[in-house]
């Protein structure tokens, strides 16, 4: 029976490269998987899910107006698809989560996702909202902050290595602009008032 997973972290915690392993374990065994990736996380080239490590994969892309329901039921038609993987799965819509669940529902294919819990401000993504409610299970990958505890939260820096309180929610960019900290240190530089 398949399932809805949802893989979540802050930033640095492995997030696709355990997508990508997941991925060719599939493969490796002849099955056939789709990975889905965010249109407008080009930082690595579109239509590619890729890690820091240097692993890299083909992808499907998807943006706000993407029929994911529709567009992996026309994939399964021509190749049966035996697992769906979505990377940068904060940016999925709650209308493309609950699709998410038709997929794994009525399709019975099993679908991955991976993503961000919290954006900078420390509040969930749409995408990430709706997975922590509706997926069947939930699995913290986990990273570590400057101080050795966990990191469960992302800072998002300016130019100058100050935190950023406020702005739009998604403003795309690795560990030029973000850094993964405990909650504590968070807490001290974000939401000080």
């Amino acid at each position: 029976m398949a399932q809805l997973y949802f893989y979540y972290s802050a930033m640095n915690a492995g997030k696709s490269t355990s997508l990508l392993q997941s991925a060719y374990n599939y493969r490796e065994q002849g099955m056939h998987a789709v990975l889905f990736t965010a249109a407008l996380d080009n930082r690595f080239g579109r239509g590619k899910v890729a890690s820091r490590i240097g692993l890299e994969a083909e992808a499907q892309l998807y943006d706000q107006s993407t029929h994911l329901l529709e567009q992996i039921h026309s994939l399964d038609k021509k190749i049966p698809i035996d697992c769906v993987f979505v990377d940068e799965a904060q940016f999925l819509t709650k209308t493309q989560v609950r699709q998410l669940t038709f997929v794994v529902d009525e399709l019975d294919i099993p679908v991955l996702a991976y993503g961000l819990r919290t954006d900078f401000a420390g509040e969930t993504f749409e995408g990430s909202h709706y997975l922590l409610a509706w997926a069947d299970k939930l699995v913290e990958l986990k990273t570590v902050c400057h101080c050795g505890r966990k990191a469960n939260f992302v800072v998002r820096m300016d130019e100058f290595g100050q935190a950023i309180k406020q702005g739009a929610q998604v403003d795309v960019g690795g560990n030029d602009k973000y850094v993964s900290m405990c909650r504590n240190h968070f807490r001290q530089l974000v939401w000080q008032d």
